[in-house]
């Protein structure tokens, strides 16, 4: 492709060269460099691209594109734009001749709850006969196709290569989860979305690799709204003003108050033997009433969230019903069956606020003990381990203190400052470092009523140690421990 092509929705300037060579391919990885190349010089927090273009020109980079001057060679043509991020998700667009054009964009931020409703999306619009791609925080979902997630939103070359195969694949919606960090770094520019939709914001992902403030988490959510058609928002966010400031788009709402244009009401909370779920009466133009199999609160918020999408689908309130009575998410308040006398789930729970989050939903449904298993990653500040023992102290009936991610720490070293949060509180608990004996310990001492949590890891179906990561996912854990306790039966 030409490289006038490429930058056809950029603004630039030829600093040297020309515009009218042919480009083999983009690559912002100076160690992928090919040649005839076009190279954006891309400044990170740790690195800047602008280093690397003498040795991208010597490996046989065709053009350089720059926010300031750099020495190349004389044949290597040199691109000046204001910012190099942009101009490659424009170059990226381009590159895959503008695949989101020709899909239905969803996209969804706010703090809690993306994951969730992404899923519940695709499985309404799916029930509706729709084929719909997925990006987000575990996964990329492409036909039949399951890529793993580095970020919960793609590098803009990604992005858009996974949008073109979405578009060959034949999918004619995407919905996908949009960070902050995303929209903060131009990885979602040149895509106008169909549908933005805002779930809640609080506090989180703020410090020096991440959001200097929460002002500017807030700012950077609220740049979906200047980039949609219509936007979808709870409108019972205390901070809705906030994401509200500067939108472009038509506004629609839902939540549990009456003001709202979709509103949920007559909430009830589901407990029997090996089940907990939320039923609730969905408020608007045609009323029904849904049953989800995800427990409280949130999931209504969740759910509402998801109908308000899909209404802009067609689909029929039977087909939304059906869709939320059996959609299931990975590692989010996710049951697995080990038992008739209590409840086993995995939840992706890593940080204090998720932590109470979830153990105070629990404690709606009145179980007879709450036993929660953790652990927390290495490597990782300190005070969330101080946090996260101290809640869970003040919420479970019982804890299991266990290995996450313990990176380049000693696991024990981990417990120790878990312990220290744990002390603070009169919770009762135990550490068991091995997460596997853990697990195995909090099944084998379940008691009848019991809600036990496993928490941290969710999704995840490895544990990093030492710069490597094992193979270990809790589901096969469980599986494994309840296999060899039948054949000690035997």
């Amino acid at each position: 492709m030409l490289l006038s092509k490429l930058l056809e929705k950029t603004e630039y300037e030829v600093l040297r060269g020309s515009v009218d060579i042919e480009i083999t391919e983009i690559v912002n990885d100076s160690r992928k460099v090919k040649k005839g190349c076009v190279f954006p010089c891309i400044r990170g927090a740790s690195f800047d691209g602008h280093k690397f273009a003498a040795e991208v020109a010597s490996k046989g980079a065709a053009a350089v594109v720059v926010e300031e001057d750099v020495e190349v060679p004389e044949d290597v043509t040199v691109i000046l734009v204001k910012d190099t991020r942009i101009a490659m998700a424009r170059m990226a667009c381009a590159w895959f001749d503008y695949p989101a054009d020709k899909l239905r964009m969803i996209g969804i931020t706010g703090t809690k709850g993306k994951t969730t409703t992404t899923y519940m999306v695709k499985s309404i619009l799916e029930s509706a006969g729709h084929k719909v791609g997925l990006i987000g925080t575990i996964e990329t979902l492409i036909g039949s196709s399951r890529i793993p997630s580095a970020n919960t939103t793609p590098e803009s070359l990604l992005l858009q290569e996974f949008l073109a195969k979405m578009v060959k694949a034949g999918c004619d919606a995407v919905v996908m989860e949009v960070s902050s960090q995303a929209l903060m770094l131009h990885r979602v520019e040149g895509i106008t979305f169909d549908i933005g939709v805002f779930t809640n914001i609080s506090a989180d992902h703020i410090g020096p690799a991440e959001h200097a403030s929460f002002e500017d988490y807030m700012q950077c959510k609220s740049m979906l709204f200047q980039m949609c058609r219509t936007g979808i928002f709870n409108g019972d966010d205390m901070h809705l003003g906030r994401i509200l400031e500067g939108h472009t788009c038509s506004v629609e709402t839902f939540g549990l108050k009456n003001t709202n244009d979709l509103y949920a009401d007559e909430i009830e909370l589901v407990y029997r033997p090996g089940y907990l779920g939320t039923k609730f009466c969905v408020r608007c133009e045609d009323d029904y009433e849904v049953t989800t199999d995800i427990p409280g609160k949130f999931s209504v918020y969740n759910s509402l969230c998801a109908i308000a999408v899909c209404r802009h689908f067609g689909v029929t309130k039977e087909q939304m019903k059906s869709a939320l009575a059996d959609v299931k998410v990975k590692g989010r308040v996710e049951m697995v069956k080990v038992s008739d006398d209590f409840i086993l789930m995995i939840d992706y729970a890593h940080n204090a606020m998720a932590l109470e989050s979830i153990l105070s939903t629990l404690r709606e449904y009145r179980p007879s003990r709450i036993v929660c298993v953790f652990g927390c990653g290495g490597n990782r500040a300190r005070s969330r381990r101080y946090e996260m023992g101290e809640v869970s102290g003040r919420h479970a009936d019982f804890t299991i203190l266990t290995s996450d991610n313990p990176r380049y720490e000693n696991p024990e070293a981990i417990l120790d400052d878990i312990e220290v949060g744990m002390k603070r509180t009169k919770g009762k608990y135990i550490r068991i470092a091995d997460r596997k004996e853990a697990i195995a310990y909090a099944i084998h001492n379940g008691k009848k009523g019991d809600v036990i949590v496993l928490a941290g890891k969710g999704h995840e179906d490895y544990q990093e140690i030492c710069g490597r990561k094992y193979p270990m996912d809790e589901r096969v854990l469980i599986a494994d421990i309840l296999a060899e306790d039948a054949k000690k039966e035997k």
